[in-house]
């Protein structure tokens, strides 16, 4: 059953679909906007649940729009970290409350923005990258790296729908040209989502109510997700990368409340 919810309920809904899609397309760091969007629509039990289907939907577009640019040896070398975060995220969703989970999160996002502009800063530094388009530097094969943001990846999807920022940070540390980051993006949370899935249905977090939500919602999903991709083509490196740490940066800031 459809909850009942005002015109402005349902419009901020559409909005949270249009970003979801736009996230999986063209700026990861908007799923994070449409987490914080979305609990002030929805309770949280179907917040969270709504908004992992949206990010689905959005899942099937953007990995057949990316099937050909993702960096495959780079997400078979995270599955361990994100997979072991997912399970610590599972288990912290029956330890903490929401108040004190939100905030951890956003403290953690801030920080991963810092570490990355350091690192940015740090590389200018040392000299022009060595021109390869398609090789990322040195965090693409530190092992302590992998597992610190995939195991932060993980557990933050796990708890609020919240890795895009993370997984966002690690692949600009890693240099990607837009269409890699976006493909490698896009194929690591459709593989993540499809593993939090059975989670989420056992806690109730997946059901008719928001089954309903996200039919309701899928068409501005897709149009907007087929928008983004667009949009993408034409978008330039120097652009992109300060979109994504702004975003993040945003993202974060509603989550310390």
């Amino acid at each position: 059953m459809l909850p009942t919810l005002t015109a402005t309920s349902w419009i901020l809904l559409m909005v949270v679909a249009a970003l979801c899609g736009i996230a999986k397309t063209t700026l990861p760091g908007a799923a994070t906007i449409a987490v914080a969007l979305s609990t002030a629509v929805l309770p949280a039990k179907e917040s969270t649940g709504a908004i992992l289907l949206m990010l689905m939907t959005g899942d099937l577009l953007a990995v057949w729009s990316y099937r050909r640019d993702a960096d495959f040896r780079m997400l078979r070398r995270l599955v361990p970290a994100v997979l072991a975060g997912v399970g610590a995220g599972a288990l912290f969703l029956h330890l903490a409350s929401n108040d004190s989970t939100r905030r951890l999160i956003g403290v953690i996002l801030l920080i991963l923005v810092g570490v990355t502009l350091l690192q940015r800063r740090s590389a200018s530094r040392n000299g022009p990258d060595d021109g390869s388009e398609t090789a990322p530097p040195t965090p693409a094969s530190n092992r302590l790296a992998r597992l610190v943001y995939g195991s932060l990846a993980g557990f933050t999807t796990m708890v609020a729908n919240a890795g895009g920022p993370v997984t966002s940070m690690y692949f600009l540390a890693c240099r990607y040209p837009v269409k890699a980051f976006l493909g490698t993006t896009a194929w690591f949370f459709f593989l993540v989502n499809l593993v939090k899935l059975p989670f989420s249905v056992s806690a109730g977090l997946v059901n008719a109510t928001t089954l309903s939500l996200t039919v309701m919602a899928a068409p501005v999903v897709i149009v907007s997700a087929l928008t983004g991709r667009r949009l993408a083509e034409r978008m330039d490196q120097r652009v992109f990368e300060p979109i994504i740490v702004a975003l993040t940066i945003v993202s974060a800031i509603p989550l310390l409340r």
